[in-house]
């Protein structure tokens, strides 16, 4: 009889594998899931025995797990939920996570996601290190400090040794590329849709998805489905971007520029500086 706990990690690894098939994602991903769920299932003790013992690497010599599989897996063990799950179920508020922080508000959370563009605890961190909380209005050094403090905690429960988190982000260009096949596919009909659970009480299947790769990185593409912007009206315009090259998850949003040089641009939000500029049109 299979552990409860690893038939319960396993269960959510084929469900993300289905999800991702009803959905176009390469189907060498799809396997992948579906090949670590067999594993998780079959294993003689718990999985959780396995992070505890032997860390993040112990995960990552089951056979066919690599390391975006063993986070996926260690961050169920850790926090109770798998993010790539929720999201392609429509069910996904990185807010509510951001919240789980003391010293952090729903108001605080909301403008944390959406102009810093963090979207888990990790990208908190870094963010409470690098300078950009501070910039926010209201967030003094002794609460600064409590986020550091209770970040630090909860992640070293979950973080091997050695492993600073940073993750090289794609080149703008590259995103940039993404979010276009996404709006081209989008407004053709061709992608598969979701029905959000937040700000859609019809439980219409209305939000496009795109699952595409470029070179060994995996990217899945949403519109924005946030309180800001349904406020804003900009749903259409905002898109999130997830990829993975096999060390985790992260995230980067694309939107039009509405002033300044760039202005009407597609930009990479918090990296304009890296933004090619567009040719001017001959009048």
């Amino acid at each position: 009889m299979a552990e409860p706990l690893n038939e319960d990690i396993a269960g959510r690894l084929d469900e993300v594998a289905g999800l991702l098939a009803a959905q176009g994602a390469d189907r060498f991903r799809v396997r992948a899931y579906r090949h670590a769920a067999e594993i998780v299932r079959h294993l003689p003790r718990p999985v959780s025995e396995i992070l505890e013992r032997e860390g993040l690497d112990g995960l990552k010599a089951l056979p066919g797990i690599g390391e975006s599989l063993a986070r996926a897996i260690r961050d169920v063990l850790a926090h109770g939920r798998l993010a790539m799950l929720e999201r392609l179920r429509g069910e996904s508020d990185p807010t509510v996570l951001l919240q789980s922080v003391p010293g952090i508000g729903r108001v605080l959370a909301d403008q944390l996601h959406h102009d810093l563009g963090l979207d888990t605890l990790e990208d908190l961190e870094a963010a409470a290190h690098d300078g950009r909380l501070e910039q926010i209005a209201g967030l003094g050094p002794k609460r600064l400090a409590g986020i550091r403090d209770s970040l630090a905690h909860r992640l070293s429960r979950v973080r091997p040794p050695g492993d600073a988190g940073a993750i090289a982000p794609p080149p703008v260009t590259e995103i940039l590329d993404v979010d276009r096949e996404y709006r081209e596919k989008a407004a053709a009909g061709a992608l598969a849709t979701i029905a959000p659970r937040r700000f859609n009480p019809a439980r219409e299947a209305w939000l496009p998805i795109l699952h595409t790769e470029r070179g060994r990185r995996h990217y899945t593409a949403l519109f924005s489905n946030t309180a800001r912007a349904h406020r804003l009206g900009r749903t259409r315009d905002w898109v999130v971007i997830y990829w993975d090259e096999g060390r985790g998850e992260r995230q980067s949003t694309v939107i039009t520029a509405e002033r300044g040089p760039l202005a009407g641009q597609r930009i990479v939000r918090g990296r304009e500086a890296e933004q090619p500029r567009a040719r001017a049109e001959a009048s």
